[in-house]
């Protein structure tokens, strides 16, 4: 079985709150994604979604348990992590070309202008900004900013990419479009993704895996649902596939009502989430646990198929 590429094991956070008592805003939390696997993380604002991203991007420590790349415990920021936040984060005064070279002359300060600039070339053509070098985020639109902020963060060539949202403060059409640049060129360079969203068709399209978070506080992992639509998927004929709906419906049921039930249930010390049960959605109902992997308590009975 392939090892895998970033491994979770048990990592909370916490904060000292009014009175020095502490507020926990997760805990036991535990996953693992697989080179070259697109996992997104959903839950209801508070849970520590974003939290759990700066952790494996190693800009904020956990309060508990163990993060590793590769085999390794990471223990700060690396440029084998590349992250894209909600906002672009380009420096102004560069130009497309200047935002993307002061990336990759971080990851390869010996390499020639030269050589800097074709690799630079090479991620702009790949994102579809070509003619564009020259510009400063000024003179282009929220769309293209982002394209150069995913561009930026392909260029240093991370065994892992962190997304924060990063399609959210764009318009419907734009979104969409980027979404589907971001599902072709996570096809052609095999990239392993870790992306949060609050847009279950979002984690659809794009997602291998989706992990499902409780409400916070003392948020936890109530399911990994495995999307069972094949990676060809596409925006436009998303909707056709027969596992689509039962999907979707499964997310939404999750959000609207189990995430609560499982907090409350977690509050009464009725629900374990290490190990979190895998669910598949899909071709058969009432099945229950995946061989090998232990199942939790849920409230209600979960949708599950076996391969």
């Amino acid at each position: 079985m392939t090892e895998p590429l970033i491994r979770i094991e048990g990592i909370a956070k916490r904060y000292t709150g009014r009175g020095g008592a502490a507020a926990t805003v997760f805990e036991d939390i535990h996953f693992g994604i697989d080179p070259g696997e697109f996992v997104c993380l959903i839950g209801h604002s508070g849970c520590g979604k974003t939290t759990i991203l700066n952790i494996l991007a190693g800009l904020e420590p956990a309060t508990a348990g163990y993060v590793f790349v590769g085999g390794r415990e990471i223990g700060g920021p690396s440029l084998d992590r590349a992250v894209i936040f909600q906002s672009h984060a380009l420096m102004p005064w560069l130009t497309v070309m200047g935002n993307i070279a002061f990336a990759v002359t971080s990851r390869w300060p010996g390499w020639s202008k030269a050589r800097v600039r074709d690799h630079c070339q090479e991620y702009i053509d790949l994102v579809n900004l070509t003619g564009a070098e020259k510009k400063r985020p000024s003179e282009l639109s929220g769309g293209m900013k982002q394209r150069v902020g995913i561009a930026r963060a392909l260029a240093i060539r991370p065994s892992m990419l962190l997304m924060d949202e990063p399609f959210s403060a764009l318009d419907a059409l734009t979104r969409g479009m980027l979404q589907e640049e971001v599902l072709r060129i996570c096809a052609e360079t095999r990239q392993t993704v870790f992306m949060i969203t609050h847009d279950v068709d979002e984690a659809i399209l794009l997602g291998d895996k989706i992990i499902l978070m409780t409400n916070g506080p003392h948020a936890k992992i109530a399911e990994i649902v495995v999307n069972t639509l094949p990676r060809n998927r596409n925006r436009h004929d998303l909707h056709r596939h027969p596992h689509y709906y039962r999907i979707r419906n499964h997310l939404i049921e999750f959000l609207v009502d189990r995430s609560r039930a499982f907090s409350e249930e977690s509050a009464a010390g009725g629900y374990e989430s290490r190990n979190p049960p895998l669910t598949r959605p899909g071709l058969d109902e009432g099945l229950s646990g995946v061989s090998g992997i232990p199942a939790a308590r849920p409230p209600k009975p979960m949708v599950v198929v076996a391969k």
